[in-house]
């Protein structure tokens, strides 16, 4: 079985740098609503060294099939809190999606 990884970039605005730490922590509100779903494994957020400014979040799932279902189950709670966060933020792309290397 392979595991489902994704990873996000986003430049934070500077007055919201806290505020994005504490939703996309290790317990913020992406995790707590992360782990209301079966086959959520963890996020990490990570922050560039050069630029305080550029995060980057890596969510693993135990599979595809996983996070497919979680975005159908939650959708309007996914919608809602990608809402609110992205006021923080200056610009957010998508990495890429993976799979794990046993």
């Amino acid at each position: 079985m392979t595991g489902y990884v994704y990873l996000w970039e986003f430049i934070v605005a500077r007055e919201h740098v806290r505020d994005f730490e504490r939703a996309y922590g290790r317990d913020g509100e992406w995790v707590q609503l992360f782990r209301r779903a079966p086959g959520y494994l963890r996020t990490e957020l990570i922050r560039d060294h050069a630029n305080s400014v550029r995060f980057v979040t890596i969510d693993y799932w135990e599979s595809k099939a996983a996070y497919d279902a979680f975005r159908s189950q939650f959708a309007k709670e996914f919608t809602a809190l990608d809402a609110k966060c992205a006021a923080w933020t200056t610009s957010e792309k998508e990495i890429g999606r993976f799979i794990t290397v046993e």
